[in-house]
């Protein structure tokens, strides 16, 4: 399979019958021209309503592609983001699709949406959306604070977010522990221990080639802080250093 990084945590998939997209943003690289070129089939995911993991320049695709599959989160819908008649496949979680190429798990979030088992071609996949241990920076403190205020979500408990996160990694440890690829929040905006969920699900999932993701704010060398953790479970990892890059993963 051959996988190219688009932007933030965005990617696209190629395998010898298909390719996938994943919660598809911004493509500075053009990365997305070879798949809209080609006769293979192309199957869409967006994980979320957040606009950094769905636009409706998705379905633009639509007048250069005959078979393009949307498979999308059913609180996009609900948010109001898309229409019934935008996707082929509206799912939460728990939810499962399948044709002759691919078959499809959603799973959970602990923030908005899914995120997504994807089996095809010998391989079960792995793309987290946006879950992660978002207020890791809390948790090293000596006394956790019950309550904090967020600029962006407003008031949360850090523990209970953490328990909502390893809730969620147990649900998927249901479905399956082991992944040939994985695509998992690496943020540094996160700030002290930003790394904390990713290594929550390496220390729970036997995982083939970990791939970093959402650290476009934070900067490509800031995900490669991962590396040493994958390195030390004998996890490939991938040092992402451009939009548009490859990497072949067997």
């Amino acid at each position: 399979m051959k996988l190219t990084y688009i932007f933030h945590s965005g990617f696209l998939l190629e395998t010898e019958r298909c390719f996938l997209v994943f919660d598809y943003w911004m493509d500075p690289s053009g990365a997305m021209s070879h798949a809209l070129a080609s006769s293979k089939p192309i199957y869409v995911f967006s994980s979320h309503f957040h606009e950094d993991h769905f636009t409706r320049k998705i379905f633009s695709w639509k007048r250069q592609k005959e078979n393009i599959t949307y498979i999308l989160s059913k609180d996009i819908q609900k948010r109001r983001r898309a229409e019934k008649g935008d996707a082929d496949v509206w799912i939460a979680k728990g939810g499962t699709w399948q044709d002759d190429n691919i078959t499809v798990t959603a799973t959970g979030s602990n923030d908005s949406g899914v995120s997504w088992i994807v089996e095809t071609d010998g391989k079960r996949i792995f793309h987290a959306g946006d879950l992660c241990n978002w207020y890791a920076r809390f948790l090293s403190e000596e006394n956790v604070p019950q309550s904090i205020v967020s600029d962006e979500f407003g008031q949360v408990n850090p523990l209970a977010e953490e328990k909502m996160f390893l809730g969620e990694l147990k649900d998927i440890r249901k479905i399956t522990d082991s992944f040939d690829l994985v695509m998992f929040p690496v943020d540094g905006r996160i700030g002290n221990g930003y790394t904390l969920g990713a290594r929550q699900f390496i220390d729970r999932f036997k995982v083939k080639m970990f791939v970093p993701m959402h650290f476009v704010m934070s900067g490509f060398e800031s995900a490669w802080r991962m590396e040493p953790f994958c390195t030390e479970k004998g996890i490939a990892f991938w040092s992402i250093k451009e939009e548009g890059e490859s990497l072949l993963v067997v």
